[in-house]
């Protein structure tokens, strides 16, 4: 029997003065750059969420506590290739990954091959296997009036399971 498990991730960051902002792996010029404890890459943080959901192993405050001196201003693409490690030892597959930015600015369309791209490299899987899509906030809330950035993932993970009969 073979088993396919689900994964939800979101994470909101809010935006401040500075740049270039970073999300998806790539540095997208801006004159505003998500603020956190690490790196604030809020679409790696949330596709690392949904893997570590999918697999049942927790979530990234858990893996990766804001409360420790390490985690200050890590890069978010370590965070997720550890994430991804964690889940490949419980004999996790990726299938796919389809993910969401909501962003007012910057326009993320010429971005977003980018992004695919080095979000398959962290995660070692083909391109063909990410989806990235950007939707404005309408000028509505903390997204539409530039004072946050969010992003969604879903990822499906394959496990082969042993045959217990032989």
């Amino acid at each position: 029997m073979n088993s396919f498990r689900i994964g939800i991730g979101h994470d909101t960051h809010r935006l401040g003065p500075g740049g270039p902002l970073r999300i998806g792996g790539i540095d997208v010029p801006f004159d505003r750059q998500a603020l956190g404890h690490s790196d604030a890459d809020v679409l790696l943080h949330a596709l690392t969420d949904a893997l570590l959901g999918a697999a049942a192993l927790g979530d990234i405050g858990e893996m990766f506590p804001d409360t420790a001196p390490e985690n200050r201003g890590r890069d978010s693409g370590e965070m997720l290739q550890l994430a991804c490690q964690r889940v490949r030892e419980f004999g996790h597959h990726i299938v796919n990954v389809d993910a969401i930015i909501f962003a007012e600015r910057p326009k993320l369309n010429e971005y977003k091959p980018y992004m695919v791209q080095r979000i398959a490299e962290l995660l070692q899987v083909e391109p063909p296997q990410v989806n990235v899509k950007a939707k404005t906030g309408e000028g509505v809330d903390a997204v539409g009036t530039m004072a946050a950035i969010s992003a969604q993932c879903v990822v499906l993970l394959f496990r082969p399971e042993a045959n217990s009969m032989g």
